[in-house]
């Protein structure tokens, strides 16, 4: 332990001496800039918001943007991790899927549903969970990211179904701004390898391309060990060579003139060892399948200098595969492998008007439809065979909506919105959101904002059922309400803080529960859930490299009907990030700590708090040239676990220790 703080009480030292004296004098002899210089990216825009480009001060919400640079100065793999170093936000994993938290709200078994995630504006929630996956499974690789936008509190008043929490917006890498090929390669812990191919150009037509593909693949741990299954018939609870997962990703984008096509698809296999569901342990059988992929066709066009129309077309498909082993009471044979499977296919359209009125006020008005074309789902034994669930439905949602933004006097905006929603499922519902936002002067802002939203019941909730569980066709809708104080100010022309309370309400939170005529399990609306907490971040960007960014989240969450802490809400998080040009900018650290406090394990167990560190070092002679990269996660080698998603007999997951990886990107070729 002495060393392991020793070294870290170096790695500090140099990152912080770095902060100070900032990258050696340019080889030219020309004097450094100076430190307290601001990037022009501090005062960023953000489009996800209000579905139209405004600065972040002028945002009825509290955002954050994390760019591709950080993205690779940090090491970040996948959206999970970039997520987890972002303030406010936690992940947990069950060695099958990761679950993001915001504003302590991580429920067991919910596949983030009450987060909406955009690419490019698409949406990206399938259309029979409503998940949203983040980590390998997540349909887009993040060397295709360009800059995420995260957008916290309900936005449903623009956005619809899932942007109950809050909405994530990708927008990925523009082909112009690649203008060449570069090939990416890695490799590390636990037997993984990454390949990635990225290509972009903008031709003198007008035309620009984009694609990306990549390629993961991971043999896991080579022996978990879980104590709950400790005894001789169950390998004394060892799960070996259980842990494998691959996956690929593809994405392309064609933009001409006003026209953007573009489209994705992902494959993800992964091996399951926690033996979910009752399933036999250690059989090595266990395993899930996702494809996910997606065609969408955006028109953009000004009919005068002040008004704009949006449009978009596009087709979706989810297929899902699912593997559980479980034992034959009457062998043989020993096992019985019990198959899940969904198939979803949707179609949708969007059209929205942008007008924006004397540079001072702009008014949106939009409409969408969705038709959902096939959502089934399939559970049956194969051997022998026996049927336990194949329905097969359809259905449509349609909504309209607008918002306006309006400078009610110099210092200070109203932006007021509100959305109708109509699902065939349940009926119909109207959320609205209003900001009252004070800009007395550049840099400083304070806004009060109220909004409303919701998350319709989706598929599997309303209709899967077997022998002991019934569907519930009368299941409505989840309902926020959230009250909110944002402040923001930079402190020094390179150093922004921000600071953020809330409140919120839920009702009619879905939850599994019996029924008392049949003695049935089923989905419900039952619980009532009231929040509040508190968010401060101190942000700083500096013309010569220098980012640094920490933070810290208080908050409480408790269920109303019985007055506990709901499960998997951490009361504290906090985050620190440090990134330093160490030598002439070609050599960059970077190091970041996350704090996650206890939380409630779904069996009301206690899961112990934990400390992460991660550091990377990125190296790169020219800016357009070859880049190293080493990073080292967990690097004291903390062993800690994380809430378990309510279907295992674990209740708390353990996690990887100390992890490395070490790539290579290589320019293939660039346009001049």
């Amino acid at each position: 332990m002495d060393l392991q703080m020793r070294t870290f009480k170096r790695i500090v030292a140099a990152l912080l001496l770095g902060c100070l004296a900032g990258p050696a004098r340019p080889a030219d002899g020309a004097a450094p800039e100076e430190l307290t210089e601001l990037t022009v990216d501090l005062q960023r825009m953000v489009y996800g918001a209000s579905k139209y480009q405004q600065d972040i001060a002028r945002a009825p919400a509290s955002v954050s943007i994390i760019t591709a640079e950080e993205i690779r100065k940090f090491g970040y793999q996948t959206l999970a991790d970039v997520l987890r170093g972002t303030a406010g936000l936690y992940v947990t994993n069950d060695r099958n899927y990761s679950f993001l938290g915001i504003r302590g709200f991580s429920q067991p078994g919910d596949f983030n549903t009450g987060i909406l995630l955009l690419i490019d504006g698409h949406r990206v929630n399938d259309a029979i969970y409503n998940l949203m996956y983040v980590a390998h499974e997540a349909v887009l690789d993040v060397n295709a990211i360009d800059r995420i936008e995260i957008i916290r509190g309900p936005s449903s008043s623009i956005y619809g179904n899932s942007a109950f929490f809050g909405v994530i917006n990708i927008l990925t890498r523009r082909g112009g701004d690649i203008g060449g090929a570069e090939l990416s390669a890695s490799g590390g812990s636990l037997d993984t390898y990454r390949a990635a191919f990225t290509f972009g150009n903008k031709y003198a037509n007008g035309l620009e391309l984009t694609f990306s593909a990549a390629l993961d693949d991971s043999a896991g741990q080579k022996r978990l060990f879980y104590p709950e299954y400790a005894d001789p018939p169950d390998n004394n609870g060892f799960a070996v060579d259980s842990d494998d997962e691959s996956s690929y990703n593809l994405f392309s984008s064609a933009t001409y003139r006003e026209f953007t096509l573009s489209g994705a698809f992902s494959h993800r296999y992964k091996k399951v060892p926690a033996a979910p569901s009752g399933t036999v342990f250690n059989s090595g059988l266990g395993e899930t399948n996702d494809d996910r992929g997606f065609v969408d066709l955006k028109y953009e066009h000004e009919l005068t200098h002040t008004l704009k129309v949006s449009g978009r077309a596009s087709y979706d498909w989810y297929p899902y595969k699912a593997v559980y082993p479980y034992a034959n009471d009457a062998p043989p044979p020993e096992l019985i492998l019990n198959r899940d499977r969904s198939l979803g296919q949707w179609a949708r359209a969007e059209l929205q008007l942008t007008e924006r009125l004397f540079d001072e006020h702009t008014l949106i008005f939009g409409a969408d439809y969705q038709q959902n074309l096939r959502l089934r789902q399939q559970n049956f034994d194969q051997d022998p065979f026996v049927n336990y669930l194949d329905v097969d439905h359809g259905g449509k949602n349609y909504a309209v909506y607008s918002q306006g933004e309006f400078e009610l006097a110099k210092p200070l905006l109203l932006n007021a919105g509100v959305r109708y929603d109509y699902f065939d499922t349940f009926g119909g519902t109207v959320n609205p959101r209003l900001g009252l936002i004070y800009n007395p002067h550049e840099g400083s802002s304070l806004k009060a904002l109220y909004g409303q939203a919701f998350r319709a019941p989706n598929d599997y909730e309303l209709n899967y059922q077997s022998g002991t569980f019934e569907r519930n066709p009368h299941l409505g809708p989840e309902k926020i309400r959230t009250y909110e104080l944002v402040y923001e100010r930079s402190l020094t022309e390179s150093l922004r803080f921000s600071a953020s309370g809330y409140h919120y309400n839920i009702e009619g939170l879905i939850q599994e529960t019996r029924d008392p005529a049949t003695g049935n399990n089923m989905f419900s609306n039952l619980d009532q859930v009231r929040a509040n907490g508190l968010e401060v971040q101190l942000e700083g960007h500096y013309v010569r490299g220098t980012e640094l960014r920490a933070s810290y989240a208080l908050q409480h969450a408790k269920d109303e009907s019985t007055g506990l802490e709901l499960t998997n809400s951490p009361r504290h998080l906090a985050k620190g990030n440090v990134s330093v040009p160490l030598y002439l900018n070609q050599l960059i650290g970077s190091l970041e700590i996350q704090y996650q406090g206890s939380v409630i394990a779904p069996a009301r167990t206690a899961v112990d708090d934990f400390t992460l560190v991660n550091f990377t070092l990125l190296e790169q002679l020219r800016a357009k040239g070859p880049r190293f990269s080493a990073s080292v996660y967990n690097l004291f080698a903390t062993r800690y676990r994380t809430a378990g998603s309510g279907n295992t007999l674990q209740d708390a997951i353990g996690q990887n220790g100390r992890t490395f990886s070490v790539g290579l990107t290589w320019p293939l070729f660039q346009n001049r």
